[in-house]
């Protein structure tokens, strides 16, 4: 990471979604290891939830987020593999302004890293959905890890260099 010391941090406010037929606030581990992980960067957890895997319960939640001015990012976890029940992807879609292709590809890298082929079972993805971020990663610890130590602790840090997501925010509305 090429932090400049020079420039001011600028937190973001970042709402979380935990994807999961299964999961409950008691259990859902890989949302409490990004809740920490967003607090700990600087940036501010404005909501988080626990949505079952369907598809217009996820896009109806992703919408409401989109439209609220106080929310510059959304984090999701769950529902990105290959089974009938994973429609996070799919969600995006429905929502989606502009895809992040290179953010699928890069977690895929990183994942290769610590599970080798396995990775390829991964549909971690990210889009712009009218001006807010949106970035999906699977549902197991180690994949939030590698997704916010890897990717999102740098793109979310206003004072990575060369360039950062949150230097974009101010022109993701543009026509």
């Amino acid at each position: 990471m090429a932090i400049d010391e020079s420039r001011k941090f600028k937190p973001i406010r970042i709402a979380l979604m935990t994807v999961s037929d299964t999961r409950t606030p008691d259990d859902d581990t890989s949302g409490d290891i990004l809740a920490d992980r967003i607090h700990n960067a600087g940036h501010t957890l404005i909501d988080r939830t626990i949505m079952k895997d369907d598809a217009d319960r996820i896009v109806a939640q992703l919408h409401a987020w989109i439209e609220d001015e106080n929310i510059d990012a959304v984090v999701t976890t769950g529902g990105t593999g290959l089974t009938g029940r994973d429609v996070t992807p799919e969600a995006l879609e429905r929502v989606k302004t502009r895809e992040i292709p290179g953010f699928g590809e890069l977690f895929r890298f990183i994942s290769f890293q610590s599970i080798g082929t396995s990775t390829v079972q991964s549909r971690a993805c990210a889009v712009v959905a009218r001006g807010t971020y949106i970035f999906a990663l699977p549902g197991s610890n180690g994949a939030v890890k590698d997704g916010w130590d890897g990717i999102l602790a740098e793109q979310l840090d206003s004072r990575n260099r060369p360039c950062n997501f949150v230097e974009l925010m101010p022109r993701l509305r543009e026509q």
